[in-house]
């Protein structure tokens, strides 16, 4: 009589396992790829009202070139 174990349980079984640590680890990259989406939009919105008050300074100042050149 050769009896080979059977496992009954639902995590016993090595595609059930694998599964839920792929299926978690997508879920975590969602909300860390969905943070750094927000992150990234406040970075370029600063770099955008920077660049926009440099040049708003620069158009305010007046040229300071002597008038031989």
């Amino acid at each position: 009589m050769n009896a080979l174990a059977v496992s009954q349980g639902l995590l016993d079984q090595p595609g059930t396992v694998a599964f839920l640590v792929i299926f978690g680890m997508g879920v975590i990259l969602f909300f860390v790829f969905r943070s750094m989406a927000k992150h990234l939009r406040k970075i370029q919105m600063a770099a955008r009202a920077e660049a926009e008050a440099e040049a708003a300074a620069k158009a305010s100042r007046p040229d300071r070139r002597p008038a031989g050149e």
